[in-house]
């Protein structure tokens, strides 16, 4: 196998998603932009998509990373809201847009109709995310976005599988298909249950950090692959793992998560970047394969399809918003009160992604019967117009409507202010806690030593608060900030002489290396702490 093109596709998106960090436009619609340009220059190769290497090997680790960084407790308290859309939401836009599909194109049967509505019936969780994130959208609704994307894949994949097997001729009945989901649903929710427990286990038991991160790593494959062996929902199940063990990395030694927060941005960082590429690069294949449909009339279905994806989540997103509200007394009592600015931009924010495409082309090529699958490469073309569209459309639109309906922005100076009276708890606790610690005679200290626990116990303490007050007149930095920038120099001081001294032969590269690691955990200390009051 040649590994340059794998290795010249990883670089090339790795800098287009650098790049558009500079620009307005966000990461996934340039790298879209650039595959779909990318095919049709002389010498690059096909890179066409396989779902037998795409949904496990790409979905699970992008989908555990997703997991991770969620809340959990968020995740619960809007559990209502995201049942509807990732389970709710999914079979009614299957159902709805096969039919309307079915209706707009008569020679493509209800069967394979209903199979094109659960390929392009979930929001991609990257796309959801990574648009999320850029925007700063309101707690509320990011949390919704990102719940439903977590949990939506597992549904479309298993109406699928219904979708499929009753288009190829396999008979599957309602109850059949009902009997697939449950036994999809609960089952993967029950492989993730068996495995959290265990894995958390060993995850705090293992002591060296390299091991840990290994770990760590074969997590969400090993999660989706036992799923998988058992016909359950491996997405569910890497859904599970993920939530229980971000909700306790806290548990987890200090190091370990230095290394995984720092691992697994790299990993999604390079995923993301490949999968949007991929889409776009997909483009040729599909034009392809198009057979006696022109390009003119598939182009039509084509709008006709985005206009019925779009139109069936407003249908299902407002109407799931208000009614439950209006018919119980109860969810008016727990649940905040939502405007129609909130759906609108729910509605709004369904972008498709490569997982509708990785489902797409994994649609068998022949029925049962030996006829070639009804519809095949019609069903391709318009889930990668539906994929493109959405992106492109609403990803370049969604900001352009959250500044018209003129959002309430999150207050930092509110977060901040909730940070610091936090930080002032645990300083107060960890001061107790010293206290007790040297009252034990076995715990005794020289005077020095004891000032420096309790003077960068105070830094902390100070810290945060120090960003709510005054800043410079000459450079406009908070106090808080000109300590990090003079720690930071007074840290590159420290970093030059100890390289001076290894290339003058008094230390070795060993000991500069030690060294050097005590300055790199104190300065991303520091950048932590910039990072938590910028967010």
């Amino acid at each position: 196998m040649d590994a340059l093109p794998l290795v010249a596709l990883i670089a090339v998106s790795a800098m287009v998603a650098g790049a558009a960090r500079r620009t307005p436009v966000p990461a996934p619609l340039l790298l879209v932009a650039v595959g779909l340009v990318a095919e049709y220059i002389p010498g690059v190769p096909d890179y066409t998509l396989d779902p037998h290497i795409l949904l496990p090997l790409v979905l699970p680790p992008l989908l555990h990373m997703a997991a991770l960084d969620s809340s959990y407790l968020d995740l619960r308290a809007n559990a209502r809201s995201i049942a509807l859309l990732s389970v709710g939401y999914v079979l009614f836009a299957t159902v709805a847009v096969g039919y309307l599909t079915h209706l707009l194109v008569p020679e493509l049967p209800l069967t394979a109709a209903l199979v094109l509505g659960a390929v392009i019936a979930p929001p991609d969780a990257v796309a959801a995310t990574a648009i999320a994130r850029r925007l700063g959208l309101p707690s509320r609704i990011t949390t919704i976005l990102q719940g439903e994307s977590l949990v939506n894949d597992a549904t479309a994949i298993t109406a699928f599988k219904v979708a499929v097997a009753a288009a190829v001729g396999e008979g599957m009945s309602w109850a059949g298909g009902i009997g697939e989901f449950a036994l999809a649903a609960l089952g993967g929710v029950g492989v993730g249950l068996l495995l959290m427990v265990p894995i958390h286990w060993l995850r705090t038991h293992l002591k060296e950090a390299l091991l840990q991160n290994t770990l760590s790593l074969l997590i969400p494959f090993v999660a989706y692959a036992a799923a998988e062996q058992v016909h359950a929902s491996g997405v569910l199940a890497v859904v599970v793992v993920g939530l229980y063990l971000g909700h306790r990395r806290w548990q987890v030694d200090f190091a370990t998560r230095l290394q995984e927060e720092a691992v697994w941005k790299m990993v999604a960082f390079i995923l993301e970047s490949v999968v949007f590429a991929l889409i776009g690069l997909q483009l040729p294949y599909v034009l392809e394969g198009l057979g006696n449909y022109g390009i003119g009339e598939s182009l039509g279905y084509a709008l006709g399809v985005f206009v019925f994806v779009v139109a069936v989540r407003y249908a299902w997103v407002f109407p799931a918003t208000f009614l439950p509200r209006r018919l119980s007394a109860r969810i008016r009592r727990r649940e905040p009160d939502v405007s129609w600015k909130a759906p609108m931009i729910v509605g709004w924010a369904g972008m498709r992604g490569v997982v509708s495409l990785a489902i797409a082309f994994s649609i068998p090529l022949t029925t049962d019967s030996g006829e070639p699958f009804p519809g095949r490469n019609l069903i391709l073309f318009l889930t990668f117009t539906t994929v493109i569209g959405t992106l492109v459309v609403q990803g370049l639109t969604l900001p352009l409507l959250i500044r018209a309906l003129k959002l309430p922005p999150r207050d930092p100076q509110a977060e901040t202010l909730a940070e610091a009276q936090a930080q002032s708890e645990a300083s107060r606790a960890a001061d107790l806690r010293l206290d007790e610690l040297l009252a034990d005679e076995r715990n005794a200290l020289p005077g020095p030593l004891e000032e420096r626990l309790r003077t960068v116990l105070e830094r902390r303490r100070n810290a945060v608060w120090e960003r709510l007050g005054a800043v410079n007149e000459v450079t406009g930095e908070s106090a808080d900030t000109t300590y990090r920038r003079l720690a930071g120099e007074m840290i590159e001081a420290e970093r030059a002489v100890f390289v001076r001294l290894r290339d003058e032969r008094r230390i070795d590269d060993e000991m500069m290396r030690t060294l050097l690691r005590r300055l790199d955990l104190e300065e991303a200390a520091a950048y932590r702490e910039e990072d938590a009051g910028s967010a």
